[in-house]
């Protein structure tokens, strides 16, 4: 059985020679995703010279994940640098010439949901017909119209009423419903394809909110969300750069991986536990065994600290926030956990030997004709594959070879994630041969997948403002802990240490790809 030890790394700081109450604060930054490197970096580059990093994966990086295939770089996680105009992510990038070879077809300017502005959406219907494409614009136009409806209940204060429930996918499915069938222009036929189209876009946007449904996507807040100027890049080498680059001026010996976190005691509230390991441990010094938070590792091991600063994601500590934190979180905090929303986006690659769509193809978007008056986009469990919404052609080419990138969110991802590859790649074959009527597509020479959902150090692929909060739950889970006096709303407990909690915040979902036409 392993032994619990406690650590008192703060003795190799420099500074902590002669009087030890001028030692430097020791800093202990939970997560080596963006957030976390970003935090160490700001900290040893302002003097400070006792940060930790404990990452529980193998890996720096978070929820950016380039995988290299070939000549080819693919990315699991974080795909495009959402605009130019003041975006640190595209000057870090720029000044570091990762964006040399990006091409034309790679940059695009205002909402973007392919890798290509070139080409053209094709949407198919599991009749194996394609949709014509002035049916399309047309309906495009509308729902693009009713999207920005959408935006201004938060920007322009409109008050929601009680027959939108304030959620974005109620809303926009009764509105463009209603403007579909009072349309007198249009045949019976291609109103019944508009309103399956209506339920295929909600998909597509629920990729983008990575939200099971649009129906729990909060309309009131909807609007919160700006995005920032300028051309949205892919970064051609891997979105994985911006990590190394930020992992540079980091020394190697702050970064601590596999070093899973069982449970962060604040507020001087160490457990006897801690408290009598310490008194046993006379390596240990005086004021190391006072600290104001102890870190417990699942390694037995409790590290002492000043400060720590807890990225982990939402889908963490929806799970464990209970057991993370000894005492537990104020109430104001676990609300706001509660109340906001995460779920999972995944992406599915198909690498073919050659291709079996048209040059003019940059996507295939899957347009079920059976559900034009359905309201609910839960599947049962063995159709899961009906919440893909649409598959996405990688350009150019020369530098990808033939591949598709496949969209599907919510619970149906977190049942792909149990599949193994030969049923994702045969499920995703037939479901090609089907909406473009030929039977004679080949299965892919190759599948990738990403699993956002079903791990544990992640639970989820970003964070989006659920019906029933507000932009005010992420402030409160960025306020530092224990509370100032004068922000005190319950009663805390005594110490000096802070705990700042910045699993999410503004334009986080910004990592991965805004999904929309």
């Amino acid at each position: 059985m392993q032994s619990c030890e406690i650590s008192g790394d703060s003795t190799d700081d420099p500074l902590s020679s002669g009087l030890r109450r001028k030692r430097q604060p020791r800093i202990v930054v939970i997560g080596a995703g963006l957030a976390g490197l970003s935090a160490a970096k700001a900290l040893l580059e302002s003097g400070f010279t006792d940060v930790t990093i404990l990452e529980a994966t193998d890996r720096i990086g978070g929820r950016v994940q380039s995988v290299k295939l070939g000549h080819a770089t693919f990315e699991l996680g974080a795909t495009w640098i959402h605009g130019s105009h003041g975006n640190p992510v595209y000057h870090l990038a720029e000044d570091n010439g990762l964006l040399e070879e990006t091409t034309d077809g790679e940059r695009s300017v205002g909402r973007i949901s392919l890798y290509s502005k070139n080409g053209v959406a094709y949407h198919l219907t599991n009749n194996g017909q394609r949709i014509p494409k002035d049916v399309v614009e047309e309906f495009s136009d509308l729902y693009n119209e009713v999207y920005n409806l959408t935006q201004e209940f938060f920007q322009r204060g409109k008050p929601v009423n009680a027959e939108s429930q304030n959620s974005v996918g109620v809303f926009t499915r009764d509105v463009v419903r209603k403007r579909v069938k009072a349309d007198p222009d249009d045949t019976e036929a291609v109103k019944r394809l508009k309103l399956a189209m209506i339920q295929q876009y909600l998909k597509v946007e629920s990729c983008e909110s990575s939200s099971h449904s649009m129906d729990e996507v909060s309309l009131s807040e909807f609007g919160e969300w700006t995005e920032i100027p300028g051309a949205h890049h892919i970064i051609p080498c891997g979105f994985i750069k911006i990590v190394e680059i930020l992992a540079r001026s980091i020394p190697e010996s702050v970064i601590q991986l596999r070093k899973p976190v069982k449970c962060i005691h604040w507020n001087q509230s160490v457990s006897k536990e801690i408290e009598r390991v310490a008194d046993h441990n006379s390596d240990l010094p005086e004021e190391d065994k006072g600290s104001n938070v102890f870190v417990e590792c699942e390694d037995c091991e409790f590290i002492p600290a000043d400060h720590v600063i807890v990225t982990v994601s939402l889908g963490v500590l929806k799970k464990r926030h209970e057991s993370l934190f000894h005492p537990r979180l104020p109430e104001e905090k676990v609300m706001a956990i509660e109340k906001l929303g995460i779920n999972t986006t995944d992406k599915i690659f198909l690498e073919f030997e050659e291709p079996f769509w048209s040059s003019e193809c940059n996507s295939i978007q899957f347009v079920w004709e059976d559900e034009a008056e359905s309201e609910s986009l839960t599947y049962p469990e063995e159709l899961w594959y009906k919440k893909i919404c649409s598959f996405d052609v990688l350009y150019p080419p020369e530098r990808y070879g033939h591949v598709l990138s496949g969209w599907i969110c919510g619970e149906e991802a977190l049942i792909m994630e149990k599949c193994d590859d030969e049923t994702v790649a045969e499920t995703c074959t037939e479901m090609l041969r089907k909406f473009t009527g030929n039977p004679n597509i080949p299965k892919p020479r190759r599948i990738l997948r990403s699993s956002w959902g079903s791990n544990p150090n992640f639970r989820g692929s970003y964070s989006y403002t659920q019906v029933g909060s507000s932009g005010a739950d992420v402030e409160k889970l960025a306020k530092p802990l224990p509370y100032a006096e004068s922000s005190k709303t319950t009663e805390r407990g005594n110490g000096s240490s802070w705990l700042r909690d910045s699993c999410i915040g503004r334009g986080q979902r910004n990592l991965f790809p805004s999904r929309c036409r």
